[in-house]
């Protein structure tokens, strides 16, 4: 067994968790929507069913970051100040990466 991650088994049973749970909120969440989407034209505009599937599809987006999130907390807590500095320049990346893309997804929209 790896070292590192013997020195860390919260920390492995906190990312398992939170990967277990989200891929089932995720999948549940894309499962609703396509159920909305059968269904609609009776009752719920195929627009608001295609925004579930969205915001599914959303949630295993986000999951590589939570899963980031969680290491730097652990690592902060444990005092790992080593794995702490790279969990927080790896978010730090995924953030200037995000607004980046956003502003240049802005410029070439026109704004």
């Amino acid at each position: 067994m790896n070292r590192d991650l013997a020195r860390h088994p919260e920390l492995e049973r906190r990312l398992a968790s939170l990967l277990h749970g989200g891929t089932w909120l995720g999948c549940c969440v894309i499962g609703l929507g396509l159920i909305l989407q059968v269904l609609g034209g009776r009752w719920f505009p195929a627009a608001a069913a295609t925004q579930v599937v969205v915001a599914g599809i959303a949630v295993f987006l986000l999951l590589p970051i939570l899963r980031v999130a969680v290491m730097l907390f652990v690592f902060l807590r444990e005092r790992d100040y080593r794995f702490g500095l790279i969990a927080a320049a790896v978010l730090t990346v995924i953030a200037l990466g995000a607004v980046l893309g956003a502003q240049m997804a802005g410029a070439a929209g026109g704004g």
